[in-house]
């Protein structure tokens, strides 16, 4: 006798669906917020690599071309330090645009289930 026929494999597919359906809003917070959340702060470590922010800090009391005099030092300090407060700046621009894509990404299925029972309602 035959186990497998469409019958018990549309169930099958069917129950996997509906518990895909289901699951979804736990993924969703749960693993698929993880995994937002790391691509964002590698994207934002990336930004910070690629404005040398920190290699800006940790050089700043460095003389710039190895002029080691009272005015080489006091203009490499001034560079750095207008340096360090720009690329700061920016910085804070990505990190501010990585805590909103978090934030939309916490935001959207609830935003969506409203739409969809406002288009409901009416």
């Amino acid at each position: 006798m035959l186990t497998h026929n469409f019958l018990t494999y549309s169930g099958k597919i069917i129950l996997q669906i509906l518990g895909e359906i289901l699951y979804f809003p736990v993924w969703w917070y749960s693993v698929g917020f993880i995994r937002a959340a790391k691509r964002l702060f590698r994207f934002w470590k990336g930004q910070e690599e690629s404005l040398g922010f920190s290699i800006w800090v940790k050089n700043i009391f460095v003389p710039m071309y190895g002029q080691r005099d009272i005015a080489g030092r006091v203009i490499s300090f001034v560079m750095r330090l207008v340096q360090i407060i720009f690329r700061g700046l920016v910085l804070l621009f990505w990190l501010g645009l990585v805590l909103l894509s978090l934030l939309a990404w916490l935001a959207f299925p609830i935003l969506l289930v409203l739409a969809i029972a406002f288009q409901l309602a009416n």
